[in-house]
């Protein structure tokens, strides 16, 4: 009786082994996701300020092109747009959270 026994506790608690290490998985994911701060959904329409915002920073190298603008749900917005002075012209990324956050201004490269 005591040998077939043995092989059942080895299986069950392989079994248990696992469900333990999917709870600590599960735990370790809440945490994370409970120290991550959520970002509000936004419903209203950002691009205008967006837009504006990104085209006065642009304005700094010269005169400015906007080409798309686009809005995340949080609220977020990147402008994509080209800016050409005497010598060059050249493409930027600019991010927009209520400011000005983030500004990339690229060489476009010749074919």
């Amino acid at each position: 009786m005591r040998r077939s026994l043995l092989p059942l506790l080895a299986a069950s608690g392989l079994g248990l082994s696992g469900c333990v290490a999917g709870i600590a998985a599960s735990a370790v994911g809440a945490a994370i996701r409970a120290a991550t701060p959520e970002r509000p959904v936004v419903s209203e329409d950002r691009r205008a300020a967006a837009r504006a915002a990104c085209e006065a920073h642009a304005a700094q190298h010269g005169g400015v092109r906007i080409i798309d603008t686009e809005q995340r749900p949080d609220g977020r917005v990147t402008v994509w747009g080209t800016v050409e002075d005497e010598r060059e012209r050249r493409r930027f990324e600019c991010r927009y959270d209520g400011a000005v956050s983030d500004f990339r201004l690229r060489a476009i490269r010749q074919r």
